[in-house]
């Protein structure tokens, strides 16, 4: 069969008999036996010692194919491991002189699944294989699958469309992934989407695989990352900018230096991977950054683009904007004005090189975004005056009352600040993440006085993945809260529901929530919730799948038609007694 020929493949070019020799040869001779004898004698192992083994071995029944394909088994270990050594010893010329003659004997044998492997393990420690032999492993399917990842970088680098087909299921895997940690089922403030270490991310499989895959090939690297830059064009999804980083980082702890040395952002990267660890930018660190942006020379202009990328990076905004948050409120404590305050502004400086990411790699011109002087003159001074009004509100509540009441939670929000979270992006983050740290102390005030602002947002970044991620896990916190009608209605029916029906993935978040929270939840809001959120014909499997989940749950907790015959308890309700915020 086809099957047989090819076990045999290259044998007759080499001069060596094969099963095609030898049927020749029985077809043409008078006595058969004498031939085969004869056959085995010129072709068997030559060694005088087994002339006397042999027929002992026949004795005992063992095969003679048993007995060559053990010796063959043998010889090829060994001569595997001659080889590995020869690509260690001697002169650099001469150890790849001698691997190359060997190649050259041997490659015409390389579709013997016997001899495969030797060929296999001569080129992967060739560092140049021959044009000519890449070429013939290439137009084999089954050869370019055998082949050492050592080889197939070799053909990959002047084979851009074909590394392409076999990095792009990677880079969906990758995107996968990170889709199913911010719509995970398991919601907590403990662990969120920002919660792994750096070092921990960059063990994932699909890093670990690429960095395999790239070994210390600069033109390989240089590859990937203008998939990753074309990627990101192309669909605006942060979370390449995310692999950029982590794919840099992941080198950087091998220390390939041939590498690292000519990716312009490495220094940048690594000094900002420390603060992503750390999840703040210390002084001494903002200086280090800060040297290095300011470091950009007249003609380098364009490794902005590639900082911005790096910037991007939804761990390095998450860091900035968190870091933000608490220099604010030192600034409160100090009676400073944000515009006082160099590592604001640097904070500030780098949050927008990040948000300004595609505007850049798609304009082609770099140059850093310009600062609005309002953000720094009135937006973060209106962010100030809320700390300010909640430290107010606790005071009082503390205060023995005279005749004035207790003085109620402001509840209205000035307008110049919704005005800066619908058109300015900079703002609208560091808002949204303002929001997220008022939600995370408990504050029910303040979460309920500024949640109408984020109805509408700067490009609808209150109704974004990560966003949403983090405030569900978040709003666990205010879980009792509820219960009350006041505060269900603020949340679904003021935030929610107003993008339910636009937007898929709000529709997905919030069955998230109420899978989570559905037992916290008035029944009578339930019902109307349940209603609210029934998927349409155009919804998409995860939200049937989530709705229908739901549904099961809610079944469950009906109580049987005999319970609630019983008579009504005579429990009084509880007054609700207004909780003064959490500090």
């Amino acid at each position: 069969g086809p099957g047989q020929a090819d076990m045999y493949a290259g044998l007759q070019e080499l001069g060596v008999a094969n099963g095609e020799d030898l049927k020749e040869t029985l077809t043409n001779c008078t006595e058969p036996l004498k031939a085969i004898e004869q056959f085995q004698t010129e072709n068997g192992v030559l060694l005088p010692s087994l002339q006397y083994a042999l027929p002992f071995l026949d004795l005992h029944g063992t095969p003679r194919l048993e007995f060559h394909q053990s010796v063959f088994d043998e010889l090829r270990e060994k001569l595997l491991e001659r080889v590995s050594a020869i690509a260690l010893e001697g002169k650099v010329e001469e150890r790849y002189k001698k691997l190359e003659d060997l190649l050259e004997k041997s490659f015409s044998l390389v579709k013997m699944p016997s001899i495969q492997p030797v060929v296999m393990c001569v080129m992967k420690h060739l560092p140049k294989v021959p044009e000519k032999k890449l070429k013939l492993v290439m137009a084999d399917k089954d050869l370019y699958k055998a082949c050492a990842v050592e080889v197939k970088r070799q053909i990959w680098q002047d084979n851009q469309a074909l590394f392409g087909d076999e990095v792009s299921p990677l880079l969906k895997q990758y995107i996968l992934e990170k889709e199913n940690i911010l719509f995970s089922n398991d919601i907590s403030f403990l662990q969120n989407f920002f919660s792994p270490s750096p070092k921990t991310r960059r063990q994932g499989e699909v890093v670990q695989k690429l960095t395999q895959m790239i070994g210390k090939n600069v033109k390989l690297y240089d590859m990937v990352l203008q998939f990753l830059r074309t990627l990101f064009l192309r669909t605006r999804n942060v979370h390449y900018c995310t692999l950029r980083a982590e794919l840099l980082m992941s080198l950087h702890d091998l220390e390939i230096s041939d590498i690292c040395t000519v990716d312009p952002c490495h220094k940048f990267t690594w000094c900002l991977d420390a603060c992503i660890r750390e999840k703040f930018v210390d002084n001494k660190r903002a200086r280090e950054l800060q040297g290095f942006l300011d470091g950009v020379k007249k003609g380098q202009e364009q490794v902005l683009g590639d900082l911005s990328m790096i910037l991007c990076d939804p761990f390095a905004i998450n860091t900035l904007a968190l870091s933000t948050i608490r220099h604010l409120q030192d600034l409160v404590g100090q009676d400073t004005l944000p515009r006082e305050s160099p590592d604001l502004l640097l904070l500030l400086r780098m949050l927008s090189l990040g948000q300004g990411a595609w505007d850049m790699i798609d304009s082609q011109v770099f140059k850093e975004p310009k600062m609005e002087a309002e953000l720094i003159t009135r937006f973060l001074p209106l962010l100030m005056s809320f700390v300010v009004d909640d430290h107010t509100f606790t005071v009082d509540q503390k205060l023995p009352s005279e005749e004035k009441g207790p003085i109620p939670y402001p509840s209205t929000i000035p307008e110049a600040f919704t005005k800066f979270l619908q058109e300015n992006r900079i703002a609208c983050e560091i808002g949204l993440y303002y929001i997220l740290h008022i939600t995370k102390q408990r504050n029910k005030n303040a979460f309920l006085r500024l949640l109408p602002a984020l109805v509408e947002t700067f490009s609808d970044l209150a109704f974004s993945d990560i966003f949403l991620h983090l405030l569900t896990g978040n709003l666990t916190l205010l879980s009792d809260e509820f219960a009350l009608e006041e505060f269900c209605t603020s949340l679904f029916d003021g935030f929610f529901l107003t993008a339910c029906s636009r937007k898929e993935n709000v529709h997905r978040h919030v069955l998230r929530l109420l899978l989570h929270l559905h037992h916290k939840v008035a029944p009578a809001k339930l019902e109307s919730l349940q209603k609210a959120l029934e998927p349409t014909k155009q919804s998409g499997e995860a939200v049937k799948e989530l709705y229908n989940q739901l549904s099961e749950k809610l079944e469950l907790r009906k109580p049987s038609p005999a319970e609630v015959t019983e008579t009504p308890s005579m429990e009084l309700p509880l007054p609700t007694v207004p909780t003064p915020a959490s500090r």
